[in-house]
């Protein structure tokens, strides 16, 4: 690993609670009146649900999945994200965070900032894609992954370009953040943002800023 991190240019848990937050069609209507720009309603059939795009993979037997986890990724791999994640997480240098986070196998844009305590998922970081100039704040964590009792379930995280994801959130697996979107402080985001929507709460709903 070299010790001077290049400049920062790209380079090529928690689960929610059924029925918590509003269904499909009242989050189109939230989304809609929250946004009040004109752009349009937000997609609502099942290709827009986070559940959709993450694999669940079955783990038959006496214990609860996390028990085979080392059957399902490295254990060295692991350690030597969790390392690398310590490291980066309490660095001041955005550079440093950025390669560091690169070198994981994230996708990382131009000009992203990552906030002092911000946390990748340790098992799979390099399902994550972070588009150019967002803005993940002081203490974010982000899942790709989800250990239950009888499965495991793995999913992509997108946050898109110039997006802000406030200090204490947690970006559930499989759901895409659209651009200019912003997601306020300690939220649970359970499903897809979309671009320059404002959500809020546990789980994250649509709110208006005006």
């Amino acid at each position: 690993m070299s010790a001077d991190p290049p400049s920062d240019g790209a380079e090529s848990g928690p689960t929610e609670e059924a029925s918590d937050g509003p269904d499909d069609e009242e989050w189109e209507t939230l989304v809609s009146d929250a946004r009040g720009d004109g752009r349009g309603s937000v997609e609502t059939d099942e290709s827009s649900s986070r559940h959709d795009r993450v694999t669940v993979h079955p783990t038959p037997g006496p214990r609860n999945s996390l028990w085979g986890w080392t059957g399902v990724v490295s254990p060295l791999r692991v350690a030597v994200n969790y390392a690398v994640i310590v490291v980066a997480r309490h660095s001041p240098s955005l550079r440093l965070k950025n390669w560091l986070f690169r070198r994981l196998g994230m996708t990382v844009g131009r000009g992203v900032t990552f906030a002092l305590e911000s946390t990748p998922d340790v098992f799979w970081p390099e399902l994550i894609t972070v588009g150019d100039d967002a803005i993940v704040g002081y203490d974010v964590t982000i899942l790709c992954h989800e250990f239950l009792f009888e499965e495991y379930r793995t999913g992509e995280v997108e946050i898109g370009e110039r997006a802000m994801i406030g200090a204490g959130a947690v970006i559930l697996p499989g759901v895409r953040i659209g651009a200019d979107a912003r997601v306020g402080a300690n939220s649970v985001v359970t499903r897809d943002v979309p671009p320059g929507a404002s959500v809020a709460g546990i789980p994250a709903e649509p709110i208006d800023e005006a």
